[in-house]
């Protein structure tokens, strides 16, 4: 996984993303504001930034001024379209607005990743071993058969391992349509994962909200 630095000077937000970030085996540090940010950045190697604008000693600009070649992520309070062009086109990889959701940031993080070849290709959980840029599956070294939407299900488990997922989201994610009213598909192919892999204690099921891959 990744080696990521957050600075964001709100210290509920900064710790909120670290910690989720952490959850699905990132390695996070942090700065509270733009100049201990460009230190960290001189003495040590980062795979992200996940970088404010509004910082106090030097704003995320300036920061961002100090971090060419290190892809970023851009945040912002600010709705306005002359902070989004800016920020790219002094380099920013993304930006994204507050509030935002942190499945966004996930899905997100993991797209500068992959382009960048920072993100892990196979994933390994006790027999189990995904390859998920050949999006081959094997369980004690011998493969496995899918259907195409077992494997898009297991792979948004594994991108948001330890993080619960509602039905509703996972419908979202995989199926690409909203809640509609009926979950069951998801409960139908959660089963058939777990039976196949032999992952019955690892996706565990969330009560009254949906599922979690603990590892």
């Amino acid at each position: 996984m990744a080696d990521i630095l957050v600075v964001e000077d709100e210290e509920a937000i900064n710790e909120l993303i670290r910690r989720n970030l952490s959850l699905v085996g990132h390695t996070c540090y942090f700065a509270m504001d733009g100049e201990t940010a460009v230190e960290m950045i001189k003495n040590k190697s980062f795979d992200l930034v996940v970088l404010d604008i509004m910082l106090p000693k030097m704003d995320g600009f300036e920061v961002l001024e100090q971090v060419k070649g290190i892809p970023t992520i851009l945040l912002t309070a600010k709705r306005s379209v002359e902070d989004r062009v800016k920020g790219l086109v002094m380099g920013a990889d993304d930006y994204l607005t507050k509030p935002f959701e942190m499945l966004e940031l996930f899905a997100r993080v993991e797209a500068i990743l992959r382009r960048t070849k920072k993100d892990e290709d196979t994933f390994v959980i006790d027999n189990v071993r995904v390859e998920l840029h050949s999006r081959r599956l094997f369980l004690k070294d011998k493969v496995v058969e899918y259907t195409p939407k077992e494997f898009e299900l297991l792979e948004v488990l594994i991108k948001n391992r330890n993080i619960a997922l509602s039905r509703e989201k996972l419908l979202e994610l995989v199926w690409g349509f909203e809640y509609m009213g009926e979950t069951r598909t998801v409960d139908v192919h959660i089963q058939k994962l777990r039976k196949k892999l032999g992952l019955e204690k690892r996706i565990v099921t969330v009560y009254k909200l949906g599922y979690r891959l603990e590892v």
